[in-house]
């Protein structure tokens, strides 16, 4: 290679490793660029899918554990997740119905129905404290000590509260009534939750078996507050 060569052979390698990188940098941002986050929607979808499994689970545990414990608080907290369940199936459907291109806080007939369900199922919740309340209150029924049922409650009391905080959030940016009223459940299932912890350790240690269907029915007047919402915003005009 001559001396004048050299300078002009440099010069093209240069440019061909810069065009090179240039066009490495060009496609690696097009790519970064062209994966988008999740939507709201898909998000508020993850989070229902998340709060049936849960119910399932707890459910199915509370419940198992009541019965062998005697301790209608931890049977009744697991029925009010049957409800919750029930309510979470409702609104999850309704969920995946609902189109990206949905307009924030439209009320659809599916959107009408979905709440107007929630708002019942919160009524059954209510009925359900009630029962179990009055027939803990009556026969005089002391729950026995559970470990299984003491844990499940404070993981009830985790997990739900973050994915009550979630879904709120989620509904309000989505101006999803539906979804909404089912975050409203899950406030439910926190004061059920610590009522539910609080009776067996109260009882265990202090001998006051009175404490959870007492602490069960002060519940009722925010229960029906959340209720009547849901209804009412069940029978709102389309937009």
């Amino acid at each position: 290679m001559t001396p004048l060569t050299a300078p002009i052979s440099l010069r093209i390698a240069e440019s061909y490793t810069s065009i090179r990188f240039d066009t490495r940098c060009y496609v690696d941002c097009v790519s970064v660029q062209v994966q988008p986050a999740a939507s709201l929607l898909q998000q508020a979808r993850l989070a229902q899918w998340m709060t049936v499994g849960w119910m399932v689970i707890e459910g199915a545990i509370a419940i198992g554990a009541g019965i062998a414990a005697h301790s209608v608080a931890l049977t009744a907290f697991g029925v009010d997740s049957g409800i919750e369940l029930f309510s979470s199936v409702v609104v999850l459907r309704r969920l995946l119905q609902r189109s990206e291109s949905e307009e924030r806080g439209s009320m659809t007939g599916g959107e009408r129905n979905a709440t107007k369900l929630v708002g019942f199922a919160l009524y059954g919740l209510i009925a359900y404290i009630v029962l179990s309340a009055a027939v803990a209150l009556v026969f005089r029924f002391e729950p026995a000590a559970s470990p299984l049922g003491i844990g499940l409650t404070i993981a009830s009391l985790v997990i739900m509260a973050g994915l009550w905080r979630w879904r709120l959030a989620l509904a309000d940016r989505l101006g999803s009534p539906a979804l909404r009223g089912d975050a409203a459940c899950s406030m439910v299932c926190l004061y059920m939750a610590g009522v539910a912890l609080a009776g067996l350790l109260l009882n265990q240690f202090f001998g006051l078996w009175w404490a959870d269907p007492l602490a069960g029915l002060a519940l009722i007047w925010w229960i029906r507050g959340e209720a009547n919402e849901a209804l009412e915003a069940s029978k709102a005009e389309s937009d």
